[in-house]
C-alpha cells in the first residue's frame, strides 16, 4: 500500500472536519435549519473550502459516516493463504463496521426518511463500502476468483446490513448494552447468522 502525503492526509482531516460539522448540525437542528455558512463557521473553514470538498450539505452529511480509512487499514488485513472469501470478508466487516459507523448511518436513514434528499448520498456511502470490501477481496486473492464472484459476494454481504441501519430489523449495534436490550440480537450475533448462510448455500 501507498503511504499517503503529508498534503493528502491534511485534505482528509479537513473533508471529515466539515462532515462533521454537517453531521453534528443535522442532527441538532434537521436538515433544513442550517446552510453551508454555519457548516464552515462551526468547522472554522472557509466556503470555498467547503465547494473543494463537497457538492452540497447533503453530501457533507452523508460523508461523516466514513469514519473508515479501509485503505489504511488494509495494511493490517493478513489472513492465512487457506482462508475462503467469506472468511476474509468476515474478517475485513468486523474492521470496516465499527460502531461509531453503524450509530451514523441509522442516524442518517432515520434523517432521510424526513429529508429524502439524503438518500442518493446514502447510498453512495453504502456503494463505497461494498467497492472497498470488494477491492481488498481482490487485492487479498490477486485473480484466483473472478470480479464477478467477489462483486456478487460483497453486494449479497452489504445488502443483509441494510435492514440494521433502516430499523427494519431489531439489531443490537456494538456498544450498546445488552443489559437494557434483553433477548435482542446482537451485531455479532446478526453478522455470524449471515456468513452461516452464505457458508451453507441458504
Amino acid at each position: 500500500m501507498n503511504k499517503q502525503s503529508l498534503r493528502d492526509i491534511k485534505r482528509e482531516e479537513t473533508a471529515r472536519d466539515l462532515a462533521e460539522a454537517a453531521f453534528e448540525l443535522a442532527l441538532e437542528r434537521g436538515l433544513d435549519g442550517f446552510v453551508i455558512d454555519d457548516v464552515v463557521q462551526r468547522a472554522r473553514y472557509s466556503r470555498r473550502t467547503f465547494a473543494n470538498h463537497y457538492s452540497c450539505k447533503e453530501e457533507a452529511v452523508a460523508m461523516a459516516a466514513l469514519t473508515f480509512q479501509g485503505y489504511d487499514q488494509a495494511e493490517d488485513f493478513n489472513l492465512p493463504e487457506t482462508s475462503s472469501p467469506l472468511d476474509a470478508l468476515q474478517q475485513w466487516m468486523k474492521m470496516q463496521l465499527t460502531a461509531n459507523l453503524l450509530w451514523k448511518m441509522r442516524e442518517l436513514v432515520s434523517l432521510s426518511k424526513r429529508h429524502p434528499t439524503l438518500e442518493p448520498y446514502i447510498l453512495s456511502i453504502f456503494h463505497r463500502l461494498q467497492s472497498s470490501a470488494q477491492e481488498a477481496l481482490n487485492d487479498l486473492y490477486k485473480g484466483r476468483y473472478s470480479e464477478g464472484y467477489t462483486h456478487l459476494l460483497a453486494g449479497a454481504v452489504y445488502g443483509a446490513m441494510l435492514p440494521i441501519v433502516d430499523g427494519s430489523l431489531n439489531v443490537l449495534l456494538p456498544g450498546d448494552s445488552i443489559a437494557e436490550n434483553p433477548g435482542i440480537t446482537t451485531f455479532d450475533q446478526y453478522l455470524e447468522t449471515t456468513f452461516g448462510y452464505l457458508r451453507n448455500g441458504f
